[in-house]
């Protein structure tokens, strides 16, 4: 157990991020075929697929706040553990295990209640349409009832990862994709259930992966064990991780802001193709975006680690790592798109007319996406420094600041009312860079003077 926590603060970094991220990469993207999985068959339903699919569109806000959720705790609570461990101090890491494993339980009744309750007027909200409610509510009354799984399958991969066992959270993924891939046909087509087969199935799935994670962290296995003894809401041990997570969880949340803001647009100026089509680009941006996800997850239990050890020289040499991954993975991405623009989105859908539509708008809205590995990077390196301000500030900015107002601007200013919509997410996406890189630049070389003072400090 000893060595495979010096592992962090020895290996060679190269070597360890590639150790590292690889498993975090196959796990972010078999995770995404929760969701691409369910609206691939979806949208192959006979005669009514595009409007399900686009019902099953309309609930991504829903799933992106339950999943923010579980960010808020396990996005702040497992980079301070693993800082924790860093500075050798593992009671105060497995008891942050504990705390954040109570909060999530407690988190997740309450959205099952809330989702259970009000789930229809949320998504007529949301952007639900007179035609698509049905299949939206039809989804989401099912998804809501295993909230908690997802809660905890989330959170707790976070610690998994965290102690560098990304291969263990990796499996836990892969048990609960095969198993989603293996029950979607049987309940969509077999049972004719449709929607509702693709929600159960999804529930029954994430609650195996649940299981494995949970059972995992309770082993002799785990350097960080989850104990009956942790599990108390310390404010001490709370506040710090739900501070760390804020960021995060406005990422993710905001993506349901973001959701409603693009559809609702989209749905008065092109109707139900145009929400259709930002289903797809939606699901094609977080499926490619996947990757980069998965390497800046892979480098945080080592910048984490070697913070809290006052490592600085792996610490700088960690992030130009990840940075160079990072930016060398949006501009493959970048090109792909493109080259190949119906090639990727015709994977949600064989109709016609959405995907002609689709194809049209994806060049322009993947168009800043070239350079959004630095955003990446420069948002992992702060959160896995533990700076809350900084990364509460960049999440902010990108999302708020900039592109919901932009949403309802860019068609002010273009006659192609639906393009100008679109175009809001490239023009936001490079302003938001800009602004992370500079902040990045100061707060970073004042972190490392900091850690390299306490190490002179240390010597005197």
């Amino acid at each position: 157990m000893q060595e495979n926590k010096d592992v962090l603060g020895t290996a060679p970094i190269g070597k360890l991020l590639l150790r590292l991220s690889l498993p975090a990469v196959i796990a972010q993207i078999i995770n995404m075929l929760y969701n691409i999985v369910d609206r691939i068959y979806i949208g192959h339903i006979p005669e009514n697929g595009d409007l399900a699919l686009t019902g099953v569109g309309v609930c991504m806000p829903l799933i992106m706040i339950v999943s923010a959720f579980a960010a808020l705790v396990s996005s702040g609570g497992a980079p301070r553990a693993s800082i924790y461990m860093g500075e050798k101090n593992m009671q105060k890491a497995e008891k942050t295990l504990g705390g954040c494993f109570l909060l999530q339980i407690i988190i997740s009744v309450i959205l099952t209640v809330v989702l259970c309750i009000w789930n229809e007027k949320i998504l007529l909200s949301f952007g639900a349409s007179q035609n698509t409610i049905k299949y939206a509510t039809d989804y989401m009354n099912i998804y809501a009832l295993g909230t908690i799984f997802v809660q905890l399958t989330l959170g707790m991969n976070a610690f998994i990862a965290a102690q560098g066992f990304t291969k263990i959270s990796m499996i836990s993924v892969i048990i609960g994709a095969v198993a989603n891939i293996a029950l979607d046909p049987i309940f969509i087509y077999g049972f004719d259930m449709g929607v509702k087969g693709a929600a159960l199935a999804t529930v029954m799935s994430q609650a195996l992966s649940c299981i494995w994670a949970v059972c995992f962290l309770c082993s002799k296995k785990a350097l960080l064990r989850l104990k009956v003894k942790n599990l108390s809401l310390s404010p001490k041990i709370i506040f710090p991780c739900v501070a760390l997570g804020t960021a995060t969880f406005i990422m993710q949340a905001s993506e349901s802001v973001i959701s409603i803001c693009f559809n609702s647009s989209l749905l008065g100026y092109g109707g139900d193709i145009a929400v259709g089509a930002m289903t797809i680009l939606t699901s094609v941006m977080q499926f490619a975006m996947l990757p980069l996800q998965g390497i800046a997850q892979g480098a945080q239990p080592i910048l984490s680690y070697n913070y809290g050890a006052k490592n600085s020289e792996r610490v700088k040499s960690t992030f130009k790592l990840l940075l160079i991954s990072c930016l060398t993975y949006s501009v493959v991405l970048w090109s792909l798109v493109m080259l190949f623009p119906r090639g990727f989105a015709s994977m949600f859908t064989s109709e016609t007319a959405i995907l002609d539509f689709t194809q049209s708008v994806i060049r322009i809205y993947f168009g800043g996406t070239i350079i959004f590995g630095i955003q990446v990077a420069c948002q992992m390196t702060f959160v896995s420094l533990g700076k809350a301000t900084s990364s509460i500030m960049v999440a902010i900015v990108r999302k708020f600041i900039l592109l919901v107002p932009l949403i309802y601007i860019m068609p002010r200013l273009l006659e192609n009312k639906t393009l100008g919509v679109y175009m809001a997410e490239p023009i936001a996406d490079v302003l938001a860079v800009l602004f992370t890189s500079i902040l990045f630049v100061f707060q970073f070389k004042s972190s490392i003077k900091k850690i390299e003072g306490d190490v002179y400090g240390d010597n005197t």
